[in-house]
């Protein structure tokens, strides 16, 4: 039974949705139904009942679950002691989204290939609102994430710097932008349930915006839910609604002049990044020198 299997199952046993497990495993969910079929056949049980609206485990697919996890720690664990050397190489697995690449991981791994220079990073890009799942998964060693009002008992997280997370509207004349002109932001006299707002399909800025929602009594009228902060600043760049995003996001897009921050009376909190990682993945040699130069140059800076 490989580990690569075992993985797939926790992810489903995790979101309980197969869909939402494809797009955390970057593989179709027709797939991702094929490698549970195939686990249920190897051992004659099934794991998840299944149905058009729902998906939960079987009795069998709970102690399966603790199975899979016992595996992938030994598995893990077997693969530290035999790559133990001296001199650390071996392969490093990296989730960030496009943004972070340049803005928050530049400096870490240049100063990390000048001190481990053996040691391959393996980077994939995404949406960095699927960071914290996909390493609970264990599909990558560590991701570049915003921290969770709820941190997963699991995970460890290292915060490397805060970013304001702002509103923004477009910058150019249009529907929009007269709708945001139309009220007064110093005194909070606007009409925010008739502005459409692009949002976040999900992570910790989507819960953050939903609380400000809950807090302000605002019923928003969503034009769009996305995936990406980048894709949000566009989408608002064209004029199609106002929406949120990290400052240094809007920044980094090329795009900063064609939108405008909005400051509000009541202002998000702001978005702490740093690194997320499994703590058993931290007794890794590997992953940990990685994680101990992040924290190194983001101090180097302060």
């Amino acid at each position: 039974m490989d580990t690569r299997a075992l993985s797939v199952f926790l992810s489903v046993s995790d979101t309980l949705n197969f869909s939402r497990s494809s797009e955390l495993l970057h593989m179709s969910v027709s797939a991702v139904s094929r490698t549970i079929q195939r686990l249920e056949d190897e051992l004659g049980q099934r794991l998840l009942e299944r149905d058009n609206r729902s998906v939960k485990l079987t009795s069998a697919g709970h102690e399966f679950r603790e199975y899979a996890r016992n595996s992938i720690d030994e598995w893990q664990q077997l693969r530290r002691k035999l790559g133990s050397d001296e001199d650390l190489a071996g392969e490093v697995s990296l989730y960030c989204s496009v943004t972070a690449t340049y803005s928050i991981l530049a400096p870490i791994l240049e100063a990390f290939r000048l001190t481990h220079p053996s040691v391959e990073i393996k980077m994939h890009t995404g949406d960095q609102a699927d960071g914290i799942g996909r390493i609970l998964v264990g599909q990558d060693d560590i991701a570049v994430s915003g921290r969770p009002a709820q941190l997963p008992r699991r995970l460890e997280f290292l915060p490397l710097l805060q970013s304001p997370l702002q509103f923004c509207a477009p910058a150019a004349d249009c529907a929009v932008r007269d709708m945001v002109l139309a009220g007064d932001l110093s005194s909070g006299d606007i009409d925010w349930n008739s502005i459409p707002f692009i949002v976040p399909e999900r992570g910790v800025t989507k819960d953050t915006l939903d609380t400000w929602f809950r807090e302000q009594g605002i019923r928003p009228r969503i034009y769009a839910q996305v995936a990406g902060h980048e894709a949000i600043v566009a989408m608002v760049s064209l004029g199609l609604g106002i929406g949120i995003a990290p400052q240094l996001v809007i920044e980094a897009s090329g795009m900063g002049d064609r939108v405008d921050v909005i400051d509000v009376q009541e202002s998000l909190p702001p978005l702490t990044v740093g690194l997320c990682s499994q703590r058993q993945r931290l007794a890794s040699p590997l992953v940990k020198s990685l994680w101990d130069v992040a924290r190194q140059t983001y101090n180097d800076r302060v």
